[in-house]
């Protein structure tokens, strides 16, 4: 476990954790290696929990003893750079979170068949391209027990740093993947869909027939311009959310914690509250 420290801002190995972009980082420092940052001790814990490969860490001095001792002692012989805190913030341009962070390897991604396979409730997000939505969600879907998230390649990289800062974690706790291709797939892999969108045909989320649903794919869209026409068209059924006092919809990431748990799978005749 080399410890390095950082007297350089532009020392070999910080481009990790300063100038490259995400862009950059999800291509990889070589090919096929796709790289992403988690910050803070309890993320990053919860990241090698799921498995995912440390490459390099950056941490104030002072948690070299302290909060990243544990840390560092799970990743092995990978570089720790280190120095003091006004050093690091001019490096990765902000106040350090927990004042740790790790550069780590994506691992590959597996097929949408996979990901749904025995899931009773799945996420669709479509479009929605705000990281902090994007990790919300993520949040909402492993504390209300959505079994696998799907996105459509217009939504944001659940990877991103700030993606992964607000999930606390979570992106690394339920499987998902990038899909392709119409959400009506979804029906062969047995899977009934509801689109969150307000439409003439709209059901309220409380309905039974959508909790008694066995197996059911959430289907929600970016704010502002929502769900495509065709997603809607093409959904076993389009779901709204009452709403009082003349507010028309909720924001993304807080319609989804009320979809998941309001559309958890319950058994026809059990409890429902």
């Amino acid at each position: 476990m080399p410890v390095i420290e950082v007297t350089s801002l532009d020392a070999p190995g910080l481009e990790l954790f300063a100038s490259m972009t995400e862009a950059q980082l999800r291509r990889g420092i070589d090919a096929g290696r796709g790289i992403f940052i988690a910050e803070s001790p309890k993320v990053i814990t919860t990241a090698l929990g799921a498995g995912y490969r440390p490459v390099a860490l950056l941490c104030e001095r002072r948690h070299i003893e302290g909060d990243a001792k544990e840390i560092i002692a799970r990743c092995g012989d990978i570089p720790v750079y280190t120095g003091e805190r006004e050093v690091l913030g001019r490096l990765t341009g902000y106040t350090l979170t927990r004042g740790v962070l790790c550069a780590m390897e994506r691992k590959p991604l597996p097929a949408v068949a996979e990901v749904c396979a025995g899931a009773s409730r799945v996420a669709v997000i479509d479009g929605v391209c705000d990281t902090t939505n994007i990790g919300a969600i993520f949040r909402s879907a492993a504390a209300l027990g959505v079994d696998a998230v799907l996105l459509t390649p217009t939504s944001c990289d659940p990877l991103n740093r700030r993606s992964i800062r607000v999930s606390m974690g979570s992106v690394f706790l339920v499987p998902w993947t990038w899909m392709e291709g119409d959400v009506s797939s979804l029906r062969s892999l047995g899977l009934r869909t509801a689109a969150m969108a307000l439409r003439e045909r709209s059901v309220s989320i409380d309905d039974p027939k959508l909790c008694a649903e066995k197996r059911l794919a959430i289907i929600l869209g970016t704010e502002g311009d929502g769900l495509a026409d065709t997603v809607i068209d093409e959904a076993d059924y389009v779901v709204r959310i009452p709403m009082a006092h003349t507010v028309d919809s909720l924001n993304v990431a807080a319609a989804s914690a009320v979809a998941f748990w309001q559309l958890r799978f319950r058994q026809p005749g059990s409890e429902t509250e």
